[in-house]
């Protein structure tokens, strides 16, 4: 009993030294950015970019923002990918927030919905700023016609494919598949066996994937119909992607499927850079994989082939945005640094060293032609930037918060064999509409 109560007490201290070194932080930070450096306004900026790749990219365009004049100084608070949502939610509640936070796309609306975020249509003084980023992502900062963040990074999934496995197959390695049938026809082609088990499988759709981005490809629609604001979750569309993965599983059997998946993500053990695997469906940084661990694959990228001939390529595109949370003390500094972050050099800057396709469109185009990457990735970049044209974003609708936590586990049903495709979609359909009944 003594043994539990001292480790009851140990607990108590150790939770009350935690509460006090945040406070201390919480502090501190106030204390920074409401102080000056040499003069300036310090501006607290927020990032989960702390990786050896991406943190000295950041911190270089924070430094030429800093140098390029004499009023604001940027500071840079790095916070795990896991935590930096969270905190800065709670230094909103807590009217201490960062002046600006790199944070999701999809749920800008759901932010300013809830005053988390601040109207930055006050401080737009060019009625042409929106034009100059991706449509559909700035589509994505509006609530109520009112922008709420500006649209910073995005990506894609493309199809890439092996073509000197092409050419054993006997298929042309400039025309890869246009359609779902010819992805079949050609995943059936490429498929080697040896001694009853795959050498080379040519492709399975959820790999890099998952069956809502085909389902999205099916019609340019998803989950939800953003102009009838409505779920469409059993479209016929969706039930069609299903039983088409459900063929490509059938085709090549669960544990097989395993043993592959459990590979993917392994750098060079990935099963398409050790060409296992003949196409392959990712997002498009996947590049940088392809040029760190893949100099002797003979590679090429192409669109999402369609669900039939003329419906379309359409691709899945995620996210992030730069936005001044609520409360923000400093939220006129912020707004000139968030214009440099996401203006033509920074972005050109960004997308070059790190391969990311960037919101601004002039900085994508920059970024196409940039002294930084080669011939390869020259052309590789200049191939996403202008498909994004036909990506779209799928914001989380106001009305149906984590929407897909309810649809995702009866795709698992169907492809598990538990349900069929039909009865998966029409159960996650009415999941959702109560979902909605429950939030009007």
């Amino acid at each position: 009993m003594k043994g539990l109560v001292r480790k009851n007490v140990l607990i108590v201290m150790i939770a009350i030294l935690s509460i006090s070194l945040l406070s201390g932080c919480a502090g501190t930070r106030s204390k920074e950015s409401s102080a000056s450096k040499e003069g300036k306004v310090t501006v607290d900026f927020w990032t989960f970019w702390g990786s050896e790749t991406r943190k000295p990219v950041i911190e270089k365009i924070i430094n030429d923002f800093n140098k390029s004049q004499d009023k604001i100084y940027v500071k840079h608070t790095y916070l795990p990918y896991g935590d930096i949502w969270t905190k800065e939610l709670a230094a909103v509640a807590a009217g201490n927030p960062p002046d600006v936070v790199i944070n999701d796309i999809n749920t800008v609306q759901h932010r300013a919905a809830k005053n988390q975020n601040t109207d930055l249509s006050k401080y737009i003084k060019d009625s042409s700023f929106k034009d100059r980023f991706y449509p559909q992502l700035w589509q994505t900062v509006l609530y109520k016609n009112h922008p709420y963040g500006v649209p910073f990074n995005t990506d894609e999934r493309v199809l890439y494919y092996n073509k000197d496995l092409f050419k054993k197959a006997g298929l042309d390695p400039n025309k890869p598949p246009q359609t779902w049938d010819e992805l079949w026809s050609y995943a059936k082609k490429l498929d080697v066996k040896e001694n009853g088990k795959y050498k080379t499988i040519g492709f399975y759709p959820l790999w890099g994937v998952g069956a809502d981005v085909w389902m999205l490809n099916a019609d340019g629609t998803s989950f939800f119909d953003y102009e009838k604001n409505k779920p469409v979750v059993n479209d016929q569309d969706n039930i069609d992607a299903l039983n088409w993965a459900l063929k490509f599983q059938n085709h090549y059997g669960k544990n097989t499927i395993q043993q592959y998946k459990a590979q993917f993500g392994q750098q060079q053990a990935n099963p398409f850079i050790a060409g296992k695997v003949a196409m392959y469906t990712e997002a498009a940084t996947f590049y940088t994989q392809l040029r760190d661990y893949g100099k002797d694959i003979n590679w090429g990228i192409t669109k999402l082939p369609a669900k039939t001939k003329g419906s379309g390529h359409t691709s899945w595109g995620g996210g992030f945005a730069a936005e001044i949370p609520k409360g923000a003390k400093h939220p006129k500094e912020a707004w000139e640094f968030i214009k440099y972050l996401t203006g033509k050099k920074s972005q050109a800057y960004w997308a070059a060293k790190n391969f990311d396709l960037v919101a601004n469109k002039a900085g994508a185009k920059a970024a196409a032609t940039s002294d930084l990457l080669n011939a390869k990735g020259k052309k590789t970049y200049k191939f996403i930037s202008e498909y994004f044209n036909e990506t779209e974003i799928t914001p989380t609708p106001l009305s149906a918060p984590d929407y897909t936590s309810i649809i995702n586990p009866e795709i698992d049903k169907a492809m598990a064999g538990k349900k069929s495709p039909e009865q998966a979609m029409n159960d996650a359909q009415k999941a959702v509409e109560k979902l909605i009944s429950n939030h009007q």
